[in-house]
């Protein structure tokens, strides 16, 4: 079983397949604050912004680093290691800023070294690829053209990545 989610359903998936190892695969899709993308980065939505318009979506205590996002223990590179060593796939959109692209790919390459703890390989690549160039070894990642939105172009990255990783 593959869990996946797009928006605020890829936080979502990070979090289940962080939790629960009965998913073989985890697929985040412009997942940004509190999914794939670092918060200490601060761009695009925000712990302060995410926390203020949707209110209801985390623990109140998250609202405590609204404007001490330096004092937030974690970030979410960590959250993304939770579901080492299984694949981790990483989508972005190069015009959903508020999902912070740049931010989700560091995400998965600063979770790489834990891959790397299990003889595998994270996202492979020091840079952020260009748009439509797919990434990765057990971390996959790509910034495809156009908006927040999940297309065909992503799920045919999903299969592919899934195939490699899943028919053994």
């Amino acid at each position: 079983v593959i869990v996946t989610g797009l928006s605020r359903l890829g936080k979502t998936a990070l979090w289940a397949g962080a939790n629960d190892q009965r998913f073989a695969m985890v697929v985040s899709n412009d997942s940004g604050e509190g999914g794939a993308a670092l918060s200490k980065r601060i761009y695009g939505e925000t712990i302060e912004l995410i926390n203020r318009v949707n209110p209801h979506w985390f623990i109140d205590k998250y609202k405590t680093y609204n404007f001490a996002v330096d004092k937030l223990p974690v970030d979410h590179h960590m959250l993304v290691a939770l579901a080492a060593p299984r694949p981790v796939y990483i989508a972005s959109a190069i015009e959903d800023m508020p999902a912070d692209p740049k931010g989700e790919f560091l995400s998965g390459k600063f979770a790489s070294p834990v891959y790397a703890l299990y003889g595998k390989t994270g996202v492979g690549v020091e840079n952020q690829p260009a748009v439509d160039t797919p990434v990765g070894g057990s971390i996959g990642y790509h910034v495809r053209s156009g908006g927040h939105d999940i297309l065909i172009y992503d799920w045919k990255q999903f299969i592919l990545f899934a195939n490699r990783h899943l028919n053994d």
